[in-house]
Formats: C-alpha cells, sequence, structure tokens
C-alpha cells in the first residue's frame, strides 16, 4: 500500500511540475494586457492635465486623445475575447493529457511490463533471502567478504562461481585466498590451475604446471592434473613424454569414464595406439581423411594442402549438420578449426556440438573440456567445470 501512495504522489508531483508553466504562461498573458490598459489610462489622465495647463492646445488634445482611445479599445477587445478562446481549447488538451493521459499510460506500462503482484522487497531483504537469483548470492557473498577477508570458506565457495562466470581474474585472487587461509587441497589447487590456464587461453604456463605439480603432491592419482600436465608437454613439442602421460591416464581410469575419448585422441595425436575400446571413431563416414587422403596430402605443395584440409573439414561440418549425434565428430570439427586458426568457427562448432551434448551430461563434459583446452569461450563451457 505504501508503494502505491508513494507513486501517487510522485505522479501528482510531476503533473503539477508540467501544468505550472501552462498555467503560468496564461497567467502572465493575462498580467500583461491588464499592465498595457493601466498605461493607457494613466495617458489619458495625463493628457487631460496637460490640456487644463495649456501645455497643449485643443487640437492636438483631441487628435492624442483619439490615438489612446483607439489603443485602449484593441487591448481591451483582444484582452476579453481574442486571446481566451485562441489560447482555451491547447490548454485544455494540454491538461487533460498531463492530469489523465500521462499517468494512465504509465499505468498500463507498469502493468504490462512490471510486475504488480510481487510484494515490495527492499534489497537488504533480497540479499537476506536471495532464493536461486545467482546474482543476489554472489553479491551477498562480495559483500560479506568485503566485510571479513579472511573467510577462507567464502573465497571457497566464490572461487569456483567466478571461474564458471568466466571471471577469470576474481576467479584466480579468490583461489589464492581460499589456499592461503585454508590450505592446499587438491580440489583448489586443480581450480586454480584450470583458471590460470584460462587466462592464457589454454596454454599451460610455467605457474600452472607449478601448481598441478603441487596437486599430484596430494593426490597423485589426479586425472585431471596429470591430464594438464600431459597437455604441456604437448604444447611444448615432447610427444613421447606426452603419450606416456596419456597413456598413464589411460590405464588407471574406467573404461567409461568421461574424459576417456579426448585422452584417446591426444594418444593418437601423440603417435601411440588408444586401448580399443576407446580409439577414436574413423573419420572416413564423416568426411574425415582416409589413409589415401593422408598420402595423397603428402604429395601436395602446402597451398594445395591447406586446401583439401578445408574441404574436408567443410564435409565433416555438413555432415554433423544433418547427423549431429556424434561426440567424436564435433571434437574433430572443433580441433580442426582450431588448426585452420579459424577461432569464430570453431567456437561455433563447440556451441552446436554442445545443442547436440548438453553440457550438463557426460559427452557434453568432454566438449566442455575441450573448449577449456582450446581456450574458447563457450556459454556452455562457463557452467560446467572439465573432467568432473
Amino acid at each position: 500500500m505504501t508503494f502505491w501512495i508513494l507513486l501517487a504522489v510522485m505522479t501528482a508531483s510531476v503533473a503539477a511540475l508540467l501544468l505550472y508553466p501552462l498555467l503560468r504562461g496564461s497567467k502572465a498573458t493575462g498580467d500583461s494586457r491588464a499592465g498595457e490598459t493601466a498605461v493607457y489610462r494613466d495617458q489619458l489622465a495625463e493628457l487631460d492635465r496637460d490640456r487644463a495647463g495649456g501645455l497643449i492646445s485643443a487640437e492636438e488634445a483631441e487628435y492624442a486623445r483619439a490615438e489612446i482611445g483607439r489603443r485602449l479599445l484593441a487591448v481591451s477587445s483582444a484582452e476579453t475575447s481574442a486571446a481566451p478562446k485562441a489560447g482555451r481549447g491547447y490548454r485544455r488538451a494540454a491538461e487533460v493529457f498531463v492530469l489523465m493521459l500521462l499517468p494512465l499510460t504509465g499505468l498500463c506500462l507498469y502493468i504490462i511490463m512490471g510486475r504488480p503482484d510481487l510484494p515490495s522487497q527492499p534489497l537488504e531483504a533480497r540479499l537476506e533471502n536471495p532464493g536461486n537469483d545467482m546474482a543476489i548470492l554472489v553479491a551477498k557473498a562480495e559483500r560479506h567478504l568485503a566485510e571479513n577477508p579472511d573467510d577462507g570458506k567464502g573465497w571457497d565457495i566464490l572461487a569456483p562461481i567466478y571461474f564458471n562466470t568466466m571471471r577469470i581474474a576474481d576467479a584466480e585472487t579468490a583461489y589464492r585466498n581460499a589456499i592461503r587461509l585454508l590450505g592446499e587441497t587438491a580440489a583448489r589447487l586443480d581450480g586454480l590451475a584450470e583458471t590460470l590456464i584460462a587466462a592464457s587461453s589454454g596454454v599451460i604456463t610455467d605457474d600452472a604446471r607449478d601448481v598441478l605439480t603441487r596437486s599430484l603432491k596430494l593426490e597423485p592419482e589426479n586425472p585431471r592434473a596429470r591430464f594438464y600436465i600431459a597437455l604441456g608437454l604437448e604444447q611444448a613439442g615432447k610427444a613421447d613424454e606426452a603419450r606416456a602421460g596419456f597413456e598413464a591416464i589411460a590405464k588407471q581410469s574406467p573404461p567409461d569414464a568421461p574424459w576417456m575419448p579426448l585422452v584417446s585422441e591426444h594418444i593418437a595425436k601423440n603417435g601411440g595406439t588408444p586401448a580399443a575400446g576407446n580409439a577414436p571413431t574413423s573419420a572416413a563416414p564423416l568426411g574425415g581423411p582416409t589413409q589415401a587422403d593422408v598420402a595423397a596430402a603428402d604429395q601436395m605443395n602446402s597451398g594445395d594442402r591447406q586446401q583439401m584440409i578445408r574441404g574436408m573439414v567443410d564435409s565433416l561440418d555438413a555432415k554433423l549438420t544433418e547427423n549431429p549425434d556424434n561426440l567424436d565428430g564435433w571434437l574433430r570439427l572443433v580441433r580442426s578449426y582450431m588448426v585452420l586458426n579459424d577461432k569464430d568457427r570453431a567456437t561455433a562448432a563447440l556451441k552446436r556440438g554442445l545443442t547436440a551434448f548438453p553440457a550438463d551430461g557426460e559427452k557434453g563434459k568432454q566438449l566442455v573440456a575441450l573448449a577449456h583446452e582450446l581456450g574458447l569461450p563457450a556459454d556452455a563451457a562457463a557452467t560446467q567445470g572439465t573432467m568432473q
């Protein structure tokens, strides 16, 4: 009820402010004409005094009286008839608009676009009872940490939220504060490492490698840390060491682990042979290169080879559009576009793949992991971790 009273007072105040210039303009016009009438009457009185004092002749006095009288009549006629009739309709229309149409228009817009059915709730109350509003939850946590910066649990909760919403710099600060206040755990160190990798667009930096090494000391069989360390070796051109790292992950992981297809792909990429159950599906049915294609490509110059690769990638893209239910195809397509330095198409392909395989499913998580590995800003990748 208080809200509606306040709204009515505000509406009346705005209407009054808008009406004041109109009313003031009408009054000013009337005052101006009344002033002119008074001036002409004073001139007539002064003319009589001059005639009585002999300052002007009778003929001059009559001529002046006639001119002043003519002007007086003109002013009086305009004051009593012409001016009100000319402005009355305009002022009435303006007053009706301000007093009725404007508030009604605002009320209709509020009913259509607003939520009049919701009870009023100040920001303080919403912070105390945020419900499922993530923005309110984050604001509440940030306000709490601003007042209690040594609350390690708060930083620990906020860090993955920052990472999932791609607030990378804030996520790094939160993870480092949580580690400083609560100590190192494999989960916190892995989160910090992924944040550092995301900040460097998918590159395993020395800082990230150091954090991953500390994570493995706490949990030697941690597949996430071992995967990123092997990926760093691959990025550094150490194919044999990278392959050994990926093969070690494959040996310790269950055959149905969600990250196994991605691990198998890296094993093959570095010259190894994945286990039979996890070997990548042949690319030929989806338009990928066959052994004959590879042999033919070796005989081409760089321009023809690039054109051939582009044609095969476009063919793979077209077939996935027709039949999107193929995870390996989406993984290859995203990587192929990155090899061609076409990040926009890689991002678009990743999003299309996540449409076919939602990020909260086991197959979708592989696409999310690939997004983080390649440093692609996929929307769904912002809400899922890798290899969880």
